[in-house]
């Protein structure tokens, strides 16, 4: 994949327009376990499930451009649910795919009043950014108020799903029961009934530095 030159940055994981969300069609199966989310003509790739078993939101996919990246005018405050997923969990680069791991560890950015540094382990739905595309990200990104905390994590494995949970009403409709501020760990029992749309990770070793601070750390190792 060729870079994208820094005029024209739109991460990855960006939705855009006509990357539309599937229409509605889920069905609940009660089984033995207890009942589980299904679509009416689900996947049987397993494309539905990518991911330990759980459902995931479906969405458009538009054509991608000469740089195989989507095409379309951004939706900057989404995060295409698949592309997302895809980028965290092999933990590539939110915005150009590219490997995201440095000599540093891996580089995440969130906002300056989004978590508490000091807290022993932070949970992030953000995928993490290469060395290019650190600063780009902050600049672009209005919630990272070109202030963001960046966190430099040797360790951030898999925790978990955000999403919205189903179940039946009275007449054996589905519907939305809740989306929780919170995401579900793997392994939670309500996991078989939430549709996911975003992969979770926890940052356990990590420190905290400034933009400028990384990009002199990361001048310094450079060959």
């Amino acid at each position: 994949m060729r870079p994208q030159t820094e005029s024209r940055v739109i991460p990855f994981i960006t939705q855009r327009e006509g990357e539309d969300a599937a229409p509605d069609n889920l069905v609940i199966v009660r089984h033995s376990s207890g009942p589980r989310l299904y679509y009416a003509d689900e996947d049987a790739s397993g494309r539905d499930r990518p991911l330990r078993g759980v459902l995931w939101a479906r969405c458009g996919f538009n054509p991608v451009d000469q740089h195989e990246m989507p095409t379309g005018a951004p939706q900057w405050k989404l995060m295409h649910p698949y592309r997302q997923m895809l980028t965290m969990r092999v933990m590539r680069c939110q915005v150009c795919t590219h490997p995201a791991r440095t000599r540093l560890g891996f580089i995440f950015l969130a906002g300056p009043k989004d978590h508490d540094p000091g807290q022993t382990a932070i949970h992030t739905n953000q995928p993490p950014v290469c060395p290019r595309h650190a600063r780009a990200s902050a600049a672009l990104c209005p919630h990272l108020e070109k202030n963001p905390l960046v966190f430099l994590a040797k360790s951030a494995p898999l925790f978990g799903v955000t999403g919205t949970l189903y179940g039946l009403n009275a007449d054996g409709e589905v519907h939305v029961v809740a989306q929780p501020d919170h995401p579900l760990p793997f392994g939670h029992p309500n996991l078989p009934t939430l549709l996911g749309s975003q992969l979770v990770r926890r940052l356990n070793s990590y420190r905290v530095v400034g933009l400028n601070e990384l990009t002199q750390e990361l001048t310094t190792l450079a060959p």
